[in-house]
């Protein structure tokens, strides 16, 4: 079983998702024990402050390192521990494949302007990234890295073949899916589909993933054609 656990401002962010669809199965199966908890429980002050503002000045306030350290305590956090962070390296497949063969996993969630980085530093957290832009807190990255763990899972999906056709999974974009009706306002399902030959689907499917790839995310093309 893989026991996450999530540190945040906002628990009621998460109580829906983690309990719908493919993570909440996940739970009832037993595949997978969610434990979220309210950074503001490890404050010792009457206002129950997490924040402050930056040595140094600037606008914004940064998150104060002692409710992370003492949440880490609690929760007797072991690695990976992860800060939700827009300078964290990017969260790809790979990463989350890691995660998912581990024991637990354990979320730090800032929010306003940043996290004090002795919080990264003194808990040996990975700092992760879900994408080029900022968000106003790590919930919503949180909930992504979640989501892209524990599907991986064995048996968190109907069946191994639901995952290992995705995009990312082979280093490749996926192909285009079609269902029916076979036409619909004039846009047509490519007849190889509807041919019943196996291994021209296949051939097909591979080269609509490499031409996919090559045109929207050369990047990854360039480290597959490595």
């Amino acid at each position: 079983m893989l026991r996450v656990k999530v540190v945040t401002l906002f628990p009621d962010w998460f109580t829906a998702p983690l309990s719908s669809s493919i993570l909440g199965r996940a739970a009832a199966a037993g595949l997978v024990k969610y434990r979220v908890v309210q950074l503001r429980d490890y404050t010792h002050d009457k206002h129950h402050t997490v924040d402050d503002a930056p040595y140094g000045g600037g606008a914004g306030m940064v998150l104060k390192p002692e409710p992370f350290f003492e949440a880490a305590l609690d929760l007797k956090a072991k690695p990976p521990i992860v800060l939700l962070s827009a300078r964290g390296q990017l969260f790809t497949h790979e990463i989350a494949v890691r995660y998912s063969l581990g024991s637990e996993l354990t979320l730090l969630c800032g929010h306003y302007k940043d996290v004090d980085q002795r919080v990264a530093d003194g808990l040996d957290a990975e700092e992760v990234s879900i994408g080029d832009f900022v968000l106003s807190g790590g919930e919503p990255a949180a909930l992504c890295v979640v989501d892209a763990v524990v599907r991986l899972l064995p048996g968190a999906l109907g069946d191994h073949e639901s995952a290992s056709s995705d995009s990312h999974y082979e280093g490749l974009l996926a192909p285009p899916s079609y269902t029916r009706p076979p036409s619909y306002r004039g846009l047509e399902v490519p007849d190889v589909l509807l041919s019943g030959d196996h291994d021209k689907i296949a051939a097909w499917r591979a080269a609509q993933a490499e031409r996919l790839t090559r045109e929207r995310r050369p990047d990854l093309w360039a480290k597959n054609d490595d």
